[in-house]
């Protein structure tokens, strides 16, 4: 990847398109743009959980687990957002999304199995860890979208969707390791008839 940005506005993007890395101009909201905002987006709010996690880790240092596993993760969204912006560049492999699953599994082990439906709150890092989850099931129907179109490399696709997947088992093993309940969903009362 030799392009760097020298410049920060150009004014090419004026007029509701932008460029792509190779060379094609599409509107803005052209559902690959739409599928590297929401991985941008995500990426954004994973930036937010990993700082809160480093400034967590002091009072509660199990979180440090958590922290360095995901930290890999905010490049590997990136390296899937250059594959969407240049469809020839091929950067996540297999091995990753190999990782996240071994990720799941040793942690849901930790966590026991899920009884009751959540909510996300609890702690600010728990609701944190929810937006995150929540953020990665957009960013893959923009990709399952995007795919209709213009198929996608799989992997780029299964990577996503584990990475949803461990950001809930995130969540909640952050309720574990602080020490909190988890919020479980109380059914509305049947309305009376």
């Amino acid at each position: 990847m030799g392009n760097r940005l020298s410049k920060i506005y150009t004014r090419t993007g004026d007029r509701g398109e932008t460029g792509l890395a190779d060379g094609r101009r599409v509107p803005k909201d052209h559902p690959r743009v739409e599928a590297i905002g929401e991985l941008d987006s995500l990426n954004s709010q994973l930036g937010l959980l990993l700082a809160e996690l480093a400034e967590a880790r002091e009072r509660w240092p199990s979180l440090q687990e958590l922290f360095e596993a995901l930290s890999p993760c905010q490049h590997r969204l990136f390296d899937l957002g250059g594959e969407l912006a240049m469809p020839d560049y091929h950067a996540l492999a297999t091995e990753e999304v190999e990782r996240l699953e071994r990720l799941i599994d040793k942690w849901n082990a930790e966590l026991g199995p899920l009884k009751d439906f959540i909510l996300p709150g609890g702690s600010r890092l728990i609701a944190q860890a929810h937006l995150c989850r929540s953020l990665a099931r957009t960013a893959e129907r923009r990709c399952q979208s995007l795919n209709a179109l213009e198929p996608l490399r799989p992997v780029g696709l299964a990577y996503i969707n584990r990475l949803s997947d461990l950001l809930f088992v995130t969540a909640r093993l952050i309720a574990r390791r602080q020490g909190l309940p988890e919020v479980l969903w109380q059914a509305a009362s049947k309305p009376h008839a």
